[in-house]
């Protein structure tokens, strides 16, 4: 099973450890606003509670408060962070000196390139950019609402064909239809 730990546990990163969790991940939520990781832990809990889930079948969410303790086992991460530069550099940078070598970083960006974050790390091959805007990422909870949808992933110039395989693996586990654009960015 793949581990993904998503970073923010606003609306789309509690939609999307959701998702996640319902596609059969693990996942680690982790948010530095208290508040914020537990308002994602009763929605989360109640939308668990409201599908009736059977024991076996019940999503497994695990919420952290360090980014840190989200990344350590981490397959992949994903930053839900405003998408703004500082924000997006901090995070990267974090997860690039706390997760293991394997890990692949992916993030949500629709005015950022990837080549220029992924410069930033010493990863630039485990590091690809999900072009979507939250609204396009608003059905993430709810799999019939998103069977099929589209997905566009950016590859920066270093991204390996590995990290693009898993990547493009998760957003379909998700009932997504991801493409990849490779044009240099």
């Amino acid at each position: 099973m793949t581990t993904v730990a998503i970073i923010g546990a606003g609306p789309l990163g509690s939609r999307l450890a959701l998702g996640a969790a319902r596609a059969g991940f693990r996942v680690l939520l982790e948010d530095v606003m208290p508040a914020n990781l537990r308002h994602a832990q009763q929605s989360i809990r109640l939308q668990i509670d409201d599908a009736a889930l059977s024991p076996p079948a019940q999503p497994a969410v695990a919420f952290v408060s360090s980014i840190e303790d989200a990344v350590r086992e981490a397959d992949l991460v994903i930053d839900c962070v405003p998408d703004e530069l500082e924000s997006k550099l901090e995070i990267l940078w974090l997860v690039d000196r706390m997760a293991p070598p394997r890990t692949v970083i992916a993030t949500p960006t629709t005015n950022l390139s990837i080549a220029d974050l992924a410069s930033c790390t010493n990863r630039s091959e485990k590091c690809i950019a999900i072009a979507a805007s939250p609204p396009a990422l608003a059905g993430l909870a709810d799999l019939a609402a998103r069977a099929g949808s589209p997905i566009l992933l950016r590859a920066g110039p270093a991204t390996s064909e590995e990290t693009i395989a898993l990547v493009t693996d998760f957003w379909r586990q998700l009932g997504f239809n991801p493409t990849i654009d490779r044009s240099p960015a």
